[in-house]
């Protein structure tokens, strides 16, 4: 018998896939057709106050709630003010905490000022110095949002806003990952993480569209970004913080991974889509994965321990058996089931297979010493 999960964090998607950019590798843009195309899609009172009261209604200890899209400010100030609100009514005797991804286009000193307040954890899509970000991240004009991204990162920091950096590794970024850590670092991010892209061809051919990242690309990047992050490690300790290498070095030092991608399994979270209805994963929000409804009764911890959760879960688990024979299996466990999928040209193997492998024979020694310092004086 499978041990219940605790409902512990929702991925909240206030706007749906609604954004005021354009971005040429968006995974999230396509939804627009599943959802109703050329309509606008917002959240409603009703079903924002449905979700929080569910979510903190019930025995608990903590609850997080990740906003994203989409860009999740088109809902607008107000409700995030109200979602504030309902947390304070529902979640008394509760540990609250958000966090929020942004483009950052909408940002102004009446957001800045809210997401201090609330001690908003924010998540910045910044993919780089100038002519890295703005090769992709364009506004429906073509024209680049770097120059105003920029400008809210260091509003943010100057205003002491909890900001991460998040940067998106395509086909085009991968040639600078070096540049791009010390622009981020130059800015005064000291919380970075780097996503890397893969999506299928769009015009039906079997295989990665043209802007995902090649594994042999990724791998090199990461091995590139180690070098400069190894360096910026005191006593075993990173003063510039990147997600991924963060978690492995806990892996080193006997944790389990804190990220889904890395771990043996996977959903222990749930999407809730502005219409109330709930999926399995970010990457999943199709008919398959539709787990329920909360407008419709739906109930949330029962759909996140259901048989379909569950199944979704396990799916990752079903890794091939080249991997079972891998030495980096329990750093990877088959990466993220989606990256298994993007590629149709290998459903089985993740496309970043061959990046693990280049990064971890690169890093594990490395990694090693720094758990060791880590360890002498901790």
């Amino acid at each position: 018998m499978e041990m219940r999960k605790p409902l512990s964090f929702l991925l909240v998607k206030p706007a749906g896939p609604d954004c005021n950019l354009a971005c040429k590798y968006c995974f999230y843009s396509c939804k627009d057709e599943y959802f109703g195309s050329g309509t606008r899609h917002r959240m409603s009172f009703d079903t924002l106050e449905i979700m929080i009261r569910q979510a903190l209604g019930r025995p608990g200890a903590a609850m997080s709630f990740g906003w994203q899209g989409g860009e999740p400010t088109l809902a607008g100030l107000d409700f995030f003010k109200q979602a504030v609100e309902l947390q304070t009514q529902y979640g008394k005797g509760m540990r609250v905490s958000n966090s929020l991804q942004t483009n950052g286009i909408l940002i102004d000193q009446g957001w800045i000022d809210f997401l201090k307040k609330y001690s908003f954890l924010i998540g910045l899509s910044i993919d780089g110095p100038e002519h890295v970000h703005d090769h992709y991240r364009l506004d429906f004009a073509g024209k680049g949002s770097h120059h105003k991204v920029e400008q809210v990162a260091k509003e943010m920091l100057a205003n002491d806003v909890a900001v991460n950096a998040i940067s998106v590794v395509n086909n085009y970024s991968a040639q600078y990952g070096k540049e791009t850590y010390e622009y981020l670092k130059s800015l005064g991010f000291t919380y970075l993480q780097f996503i890397p892209c893969v999506e299928t061809d769009p015009t039906g051919k079997r295989q990665a569209a043209d802007f995902s990242v090649t594994p042999q690309q990724y791998g090199k990047f990461l091995c590139d970004v180690f070098d400069l992050w190894e360096k910026d490690v005191r006593n075993g300790v990173p003063t510039i913080s990147i997600r991924g290498f963060d978690n492995y070095l806990g892996m080193y030092l006997g944790y389990e991974s804190t990220e889904c991608v890395f771990k043996h399994t996977c959903g222990d979270y749930l999407v809730v889509e502005h219409t109330g209805e709930i999926y399995s994963c970010d990457f999943f929000v199709e008919d398959a994965w539709r787990l329920g409804d909360i407008t419709k009764n739906g109930n949330m911890e029962e759909m996140l321990n259901g048989k379909r959760q569950q199944l979704f879960s396990r799916m990752k688990a079903k890794v091939p058996d080249k991997c079972l024979k891998c030495e980096w299996r329990p750093m990877c466990h088959g990466g993220c089931t989606k990256d298994r999928l993007r590629d149709p040209r290998d459903k089985r193997m993740s496309h970043f297979c061959e990046s693990y492998k280049m990064f971890h024979a690169y890093s594990s020694k490395r990694f090693i010493e720094i758990a060791k310092e880590f360890k002498k004086h901790h």
